[in-house]
């Protein structure tokens, strides 16, 4: 069984990694020519300004006074340049952003293995096309851009990472620090000739990271004065710098200034999926080669931005985000960057017509160059007989399309020019999707067959192993053949020559090659089929059919809540209801009583707001106070109990009441530190670390009884919960676990009604690693039931608390009592320590369950994981690709989290036997215990 569950979990990590091969590959390829304007350019130099995490709204919009928060900025729009919204793409973070202005494409998720920092595959970009480039700003977004430039032309200037501070001081001081080392680099280069010759060179780049506002909205939220505060000091301090170029290069005329963001943010201070708030970013561009502003009667978009913005008679013009780097490119006349997707916005250019067309047919090329390239890898390594090309852009019309364009420039038809180069590059972008998704319906059968597979594997093993369903249906036991593991291995062979022929990745043998042992282990099993079948046909049809749709209904139920979490409220009010619609009330009506009081309880979390989005400090207070209330309680009744309760265990809930009020003190110190901008203080930091890391021991020194383990549990876990929260979530683990407690009675109760053992006291019960084999019955349909509740329960326990299947659901701000200096992993791990918590009390509980019920959790654990493993198949199914980007995200999220649960669940099964069996001693040797 151990070998089954390790494979098991190979295969899920298998089945979670797919998705990132189907779906985030690299898009990039190799082998291009550049590409470049052979006209000249307008502007020597350019400017880039990129203020992190400011959202369109917030910039263009008026305060309360009627005036902007960026004056010299509104009036760029309004007398010298032109404007628009930048249209970001999902994963909205730093990284991918930057890839996206500087670089011209849209990043693939492979790098948030990296932390969005360094580089998983090297790429072209502007910086690294220009003569020079001096950048200064973050130390997370700089490097990687320096790192894959080639030469050493790309200077980087940064500041120290601990200055990312989201608790310490003003944030607006990681803009001041840019601007003034950037006036510090001029006056620098009058005295220095070397310098001087290079910054008055032609195609040169000035890159501005401005994290201020950033990291102002994460600490504040984008609502906030502070956020909107910063905004007025970049205003000012872009206002400085535009004048300071215009001053040492004498108004020459030649700078180009581009003022934009990597992504917005939303109102609750987190970013990373597609809401409106986090993919509109503002574009403001003026000075050399830029349009100036066009005044219009009317436009036409699908938002109401521009009444609000009162911008009306402005003409605004949007863009992608990956557009700004051709434009940039453009304007300096360097190449193209090698691997940009993005199409010139010539809206934005103030130049010939003929400057316009030429450009627009560069654009067009370059990108026609990366199809070609893609094609020709793809038709390498596919049997000919196998390759379908890209029908709409043949040879043929490739070669029409150029000598068209080429004919409309000769007889000065630019508009022409610019309409069919555009058809191109439309045509070129489908065909390089079309390539970079050549293999993706071949990867999804391949999955969905294991996955198939392994469900049906996993159900037969329960229905062999752990049930009586078949048992003295079939008396016969047949020889096994040889034909059948000699087709298998003859498959198998076949799948890995026509994988070795087209030289295909190691990746795609694991997904080809997986399903074949898989579905041999289900055909072995083919007379238990044959029994199931035989034993079911026993059944009446209405039983079956009844039994098949309640457990339909409840799958689709877990699934629809992932969309909509008030889904949770209706299960649970199900729940509630549940004890009176069978005999359990009449044998236990307080424990009825409860579970409905209990479940109508739980069911309220769902329907509050997301956790972040209006944090209160009050309701982690409150839910402190409420589990020292409760300990008051329970520790007073287990003294009633002396034969029960020793003075080493009240030690152990005293220290473990201590730790919650340490908690309580520090959340709240916390908090006012913060307010006042005077960062964590260390003591804090080091209680929160020690809590932390004590909340995994302090349990296994209580007693192995079943109510006193689960309760010190509770204890433990809820410290190191209350550290991680910010309002209402804070108080669901408390009353999560209520519920835990009143499950384990009310299924001891449904056991002894239906006969299947006598009930024990909870009381009387322990946990104990040295359970007696002979004790643990069969499976009975009503474990099915069991399995359900634990799965539902895992779910609430993930949504429940103010979570949603989307990266920008989790709030910073839950790690603040931890550390506030940005680091992407450390943060990323309490967070998802966090989500786990609530968890680890639900398995805590499970085991809990298995042991009054006399089952064996590896019996009860399959069923779990066929329910986990339907789902995520359902999931597989409804990821996409097109649609909004909120869309794209929200579909992956929901697979990656159903995954992620499946495997955690092996995880967290071992980590709760070791919480509920282990016990360690304060001194001298631990004790044995045995139900």
């Amino acid at each position: 069984m151990l070998l089954f569950f390790i494979l098991g979990l190979l295969i899920h990590f298998v089945f979670f990694a797919s998705i990132f091969d189907i779906y985030f590959t690299s898009p990039l390829v190799h082998g291009m020519t550049p590409q470049f304007t052979p006209l000249p350019p307008p502007a020597r130099r350019l400017v880039l300004f990129v203020a992190d995490g400011l959202r369109a709204d917030t910039l263009y919009e008026l305060d309360e006074n009627g005036t902007s928060r960026a004056p010299f900025i509104r009036n760029i729009i309004m007398h010298e340049g032109s404007w628009g919204i930048s249209h970001t793409r999902v994963p909205t973070e730093s990284r991918p952003g930057h890839v996206a202005l500087i670089a011209g494409f849209y990043e693939d998720v492979s790098a948030v293995a990296k932390g969005w920092k360094e580089n998983p595959v090297e790429f072209d970009s502007l910086f690294n096309e220009s003569k020079y480039t001096w950048s200064w700003g973050s130390p997370d977004i700089l490097p990687m851009f320096a790192k894959g430039a080639s030469g050493d032309h790309v200077y980087t200037y940064s500041y120290d990472a601990k200055r990312e501070d989201f608790g310490a001081q003003d944030a607006t001081k990681l803009d001041t620090w840019v601007f003034d080392n950037v006036k510090d680099f001029f006056r620098h280069a009058r005295n220095n000739q070397s310098l001087f010759s290079k910054i008055n060179e032609e195609k040169i780049v000035f890159f501005l990271h401005l994290l201020g506002i950033d990291t102002n909205g994460h600490a504040h939220r984008p609502s906030s004065r502070d956020y909107k505060d910063n905004i007025k000091k970049v205003d000012d301090g872009v206002k400085e710098i535009v004048s300071m170029f215009n001053h040492f290069y004498g108004n020459d005329g030649k700078t180009t200034f581009i003022f934009t963001s990597d992504h917005g943010m939303t109102d609750w201070g987190s970013h990373g999926a597609g809401h409106p708030s986090e993919t509109l970013t503002p574009l403001v561009t003026w000075g050399a080669g830029i349009n100036y502003p066009q005044r219009v009667s009317a436009q036409q978009f699908d938002d109401s931005f521009l009444k609000e913005w009162r911008l009306e008679n402005w003409k605004r013009l949007d863009v992608n985000q990956a557009d700004i780097a051709p434009l940039m490119t453009s304007l300096i006349g360097v190449p193209f960057p090698l691997n940009s997707v993005g199409i010139l916005p010539v809206d934005y250019l103030n130049n010939t017509d003929l400057f316009k067309a030429e450009s627009m047919f560069t654009n067009a090329v370059q990108i026609l160059e990366q199809f070609k390239v893609k094609m020709t890898q793809k038709k390498e390594v596919t049997l000919p007989f196998l390759f379908t090309p890209f029908k709409l852009l043949s040879d043929s019309k490739q070669f029409n399309i150029l000598r068209k364009a080429r004919s409309y420039i000769k007889h000065r038809k630019f508009d022409k020019v610019v309409s069919l180069c555009k058809e191109l590059i439309h045509l070129a972008l489908k065909g390089l999707a079309y390539y970079h998704t050549y293999d993706r319906f071949f990867l999804g059968i391949n999955v969905v067959t294991g996955f198939v597979g392994w469900i049906s594997y996993a159900s037969l093993l329960i229905i062999k192993s752990h049930s009586n369903l078949i048992k003295g249906v079939s008396k016969e036991v047949k020889k096994p053949s040889h034909l059948l593991p000699c087709s298998f291995v003859a498959i198998g062979i076949l799948v890995a020559f026509f994988l070795l022929i087209q030289a295909c990745p190691w990746t795609y043998y694991v997904y080809g090659l997986l399903p074949v042992p898989i579905w041999y282990a289900v055909l072995r099993e083919f007379q238990v089929v044959q029994d199931l079948v035989t034993s079911l046909l026993t059944y009446p049809l209405s039983h079956f059919v009844g039994y098949l749709l309640v457990f339909t209904l409840g799958i689709e139920v877990l699934v629809l809540s992932f969309f909509y979490r008030y889904m949770l409220t209706a299960g649970l009010t199900a729940f509630a209801v549940w004890p009176f619609l069978t005999r359990l009330w009449t044998r236990a009506k307080v424990t009825s009583l409860s579970w409905a009081f209990f479940s109508v309880l739980l069911a309220v979390f769902p329907l509050m707001p997301v956790v972040g989005r209006k944090p209160d400090i009050s309701l982690v207070m409150g839910a402190g106070l409420l589990v020292l209330l409760l300990s008051l309680c329970v520790v007073t009744s287990l003294m009633k109990r002396k034969d029960s309760f020793r003075k080493e265990e009240l030690l152990v809930h005293l220290l473990q009441v201590l730790s919650t009020v340490l908690s309580m003190y520090v959340v709240y110190s916390t908090q006012s530190s913060l307010l006042r901008k005077q960062g964590l203080p260390l003591m804090n930091q080091i209680i929160s670390w020690a809590t932390l890391a004590s909340s995994l021991v302090v349990p296994l020194l209580s007693s192995p009884a079943v109510f006193q383990r689960l309760f010190s549990i509770l204890l433990s876990l809820m410290s190191t919960y209350l550290l991680l929260s910010t309002g209402y979530e804070a108080v669901f683990p408390l009353v999560l676990s209520c519920l835990m407690f009143v499950w384990i009675n009310i299924e001891q109760e449904t056991l002894q009604q239906s006969g299947v053992c006598y009930k024990q006291k909870l009381t009387s019960i322990q946990f104990s690693y040295n359970t007696d084999i002979t004790q643990f019955r069969q499976l009975y349909l009503d474990d099915i039931r069991r399995a359900f509740f634990l799965v539902f329960f895992l779910v609430t326990a993930f949504f429940g608390t103010g979570n949603i299947a989307s990266i920008n659901s989790f709030d910073l701000a839950s790690v603040y009592c931890f550390l506030t200096v940005f680091s992407p992993f450390m943060m990323g791990a309490l967070m998802m320590w966090k989500i786990l918590i609530p968890f680890v009390l639900v398995m805590c509980a499970f085991e809990a369950v298995q042991l009054t019920t006399q089952l064996s959790s590896k019996s009860l654990f399959l069923i779990v994981l066929v329910i986990s493993d339907i789902m995520a198949l359902h999931f597989f199914f409804l990821v996409k690709d097109y649609g909004s980007w909120l869309d794209i995200g929200t579909s992956i999220s929901h697979y990656v989290i159903v995954m992620s649960m499946t495997i955690f669940l092996v995880f967290l099964n071992g980590l709760a036997q070791l919480l509920t069996t282990k016990k360690l001693s304060l001194c001298g040797k631990p004790k044995s215990h045995f139900m």
